[in-house]
């Protein structure tokens, strides 16, 4: 009998499979195995009117009920596609500089296994879908909620949330029941994910701040103006990224006291296992080469000092010139205009060998 947790990543193993692809489109698929369904063009900015949000939602490969639940929310879709957005910008600007740099080729198969970069997969897609939904409510872009209405502030006389606040909170409830979390699974591989995707979810409630705006007669702050605001995504993704590098490999154990099967890794620092640990179970290839999980570093662009040895993998890089044109000897002009020069200038650019 299949166990059932699998399925919960799923959502979040179709965000991983797109989040390379290009801001014009985005490819969305269940698991490694099944083909990916193409869909079309970017959405409007403005929310989905009529029932155009149907079709946007038949479009996505998603499960029965998820589908139900889209069909509900006329905002939902737009703010699937834009988690697939911010997923897209940060894993490649997280990685830019790695042997593994989020490419598209071979992530079918990459994600049927258990390495550091399928969990970082899981995790940024986990964060990008809780942010972006978190996002949508204040905006407007969701009918079912709206702004953050977090309880139990001191002075609340004192306190006016006159700025719609980021609902983090309606958020997290909300992809806990659209992913279909429930109780825990004894397959290893899914508590990996399981792990991985809450790693997620926690890395955008820890950048969740409360900003305040003073108003009173000569700055005085009798009344202040205060909302909940999440963190830009990019210190999510820089996190993110620093919770890969420190991953922990982990392995199934027995629990003596409640006898159930629970994560566990070496202990670093005096310290077992953190529910904000990115865990794995498999160690990763180099990257190196073409392989049926990345193409390889041939042909990648590096920095002659900084990466190229550790990009190129010691085969040695190419060196060929290249003239780019900036703008130069900018003068500001009366009243409000700067004129600029075109300048042309010669530069080395530095390509991994393939062989």
């Amino acid at each position: 009998m299949r166990s059932r947790l699998p399925r919960t990543a799923c959502l979040l193993r179709l965000i991983a499979l797109c989040i390379l692809l290009s801001h014009s489109a985005a490819y969305f698929g269940l698991t490694g195995r099944e083909p990916l369904v193409f869909l079309p063009g970017p959405f409007p900015n403005e929310p989905p009117t009529g029932k155009a949000h149907l079709k946007q939602c038949e479009q996505m490969s998603l499960t029965r009920r998820q589908k139900r639940l889209c069909r509900r929310e006329p905002g939902l879709a737009e703010t699937l596609r834009e988690s697939v957005r911010l997923s897209l910008l940060e894993c490649r600007y997280q990685f830019r500089n790695e042997r593994w740099n989020c490419s598209l080729d071979g992530r079918g198969s990459l994600l049927k296994r258990a390495f550091k970069e399928t969990a970082f997969l899981l995790a940024v897609s986990s964060a990008a879908l809780t942010h972006a939904l978190a996002k949508a409510c204040s905006s407007g872009r969701m009918e079912r909620c709206t702004c953050d209405d977090s309880p139990g502030i001191q002075h609340r006389e004192a306190w006016q949330w006159g700025v719609c606040g980021d609902n983090l909170k309606y958020s997290t409830k909300f992809l806990k029941k659209f992913l279909g979390q429930k109780r825990a699974s004894k397959d290893l591989r899914a508590q990996v994910d399981a792990h991985n995707i809450n790693v997620g979810i926690r890395a955008v409630k820890s950048g969740l701040k409360t900003t305040c705006k003073c108003h009173g007669v000569s700055g005085s702050c009798a009344v202040r103006t205060c909302w909940k605001q999440l963190s830009p995504f990019h210190d999510t993704g820089r996190l993110l990224k620093y919770r890969y590098d420190t991953a922990v490999r982990v392995l199934s154990v027995t629990n003596a006291a409640t006898g159930e099967t629970e994560l566990a890794g070496p202990r670093r620092h005096g310290q077992s296992l953190r529910t904000t640990d990115l865990v794995y179970l498999e160690e990763s290839p180099s990257f190196c080469r073409p392989s049926r999980y990345s193409p390889g570093t041939g042909g990648r662009s590096c920095a002659k000092d900084t990466s190229c040895q550790s990009l190129c993998c010691g085969r040695g890089y190419n060196t060929a010139m290249r003239l780019t044109s900036l703008s130069c000897h900018c003068q500001v002009r009366w009243c409000c205009h700067v004129e600029c020069q075109t300048c042309v200038r010669e530069e080395e650019v530095y390509t991994c060998k393939n062989a």
